[in-house]
């Protein structure tokens, strides 16, 4: 223990610059991640700010069992497993086969173009985003001007819960795809070139290239991201939810942390039973996280840890 602990003491002083480039990270994730994980006991407290934390009065696992009990329990699980498995499905392999569209592309200049263009939604407000999003969907809107263009009726789509996850799985691709594109696009830069000779030599077109090196070139990346993404996979914020959601709407877009933003802010201010609300939707993400890495250190060898 001492040899080790005078080892990390004589890294850190050889390598003090990159220890101190390293000190604002960690002390963020201390400060602002790890710390505050104490305050997740009220989730088993009757919580009173007067009484304080540790002053609260015990009560085990109460709020987990009204939750499970009460009639929201199906719907925000389904609501939030639904929108999140809908954006894995339709938003994951999106920014890779953009990426593999763009490195396909020869002239910079308009690569350039469609890359700026496809990174701009990710820098625009949620709030600025949503706007348009209920602009555009209402009555008169351009979507229905679409949609009468070629036969439909006007409608105010958004006021219609069977519309609310096509619309915002969606938009939610649009506002991403450019952005997410880059890690894969650093990845795509990674790969040697002189693969692309060889298949090429051997008489492999476009398509089999992507095929044959692309792709392989990319499956050590895609495999991390995708565990993260499983690892999240209850994880839906709830900033646009709220903005675009209505009391029309709520049978299909009220998810997990929706329903702990009003029931512990906008309306009972009930801060333990929240809490535990949201502690039960880390466990399930932890449990995913746990499991997607086991499965891909098995099947293709990428792994988290």
């Amino acid at each position: 223990m001492a040899n080790s602990i005078r080892g990390l003491l004589d890294d850190i002083r050889k390598n003090r610059a990159i220890y101190l480039m390293v000190l604002p990270v960690a002390l963020y994730f201390f400060i602002f991640k790890y710390f505050p994980m104490y305050g997740a006991v009220i989730a088993f407290k009757d919580f009173s700010p007067a009484k304080g934390i540790w002053g609260s009065d015990w009560v085990g696992f109460a709020h987990f069992k009204d939750f499970f009990q009460s009639y929201y329990f199906v719907r925000v699980l389904r609501n939030t497993f639904l929108i999140s498995f809908y954006n894995l499905i339709f938003g994951f392999p999106a920014p890779i086969i953009l990426a593999i569209l763009l490195n396909e592309i020869r002239q910079k200049m308009f690569k350039s173009i469609v890359q700026t263009i496809s990174y701009l939604p990710h820098f625009i407000s949620i709030v600025v985003i949503s706007g348009l999003i209920i602009d555009f969907t209402n009555r008169g809107g351009i979507v229905n001007s679409i949609i009468m263009f070629f036969g439909g009726q006007d409608s105010a789509l958004m006021n219609n819960a069977e519309n609310f996850r096509t619309i915002f799985v969606s938009t939610s691709i649009w506002q991403e795809l450019g952005w997410s594109s880059i890690i894969y696009l650093a990845a795509l830069s990674g790969i040697n070139p002189e693969l692309y000779e060889a298949v090429r030599v051997d008489g492999a077109g476009r398509f089999r290239q992507i095929w044959s090196v692309t792709l392989p070139g990319l499956i050590p990346t895609i495999m991390i991201l995708l565990i993260l993404r499983i690892g999240g996979l209850m994880e839906v914020g709830f900033e646009k939810i709220v903005l675009l959601y209505n009391p029309n709407t709520y049978e299909t877009a009220d998810v997990i942390s929706s329903f702990v933003y009003r029931e512990g802010l906008a309306q009972g201010n009930d801060y333990s039973y929240t809490t535990a609300v949201g502690l039960f939707q880390s466990m399930i993400n932890f449990a995913l996280l746990i499991s997607a890495n086991s499965i891909s250190r098995r099947f293709s060898g990428s792994r988290l840890w």
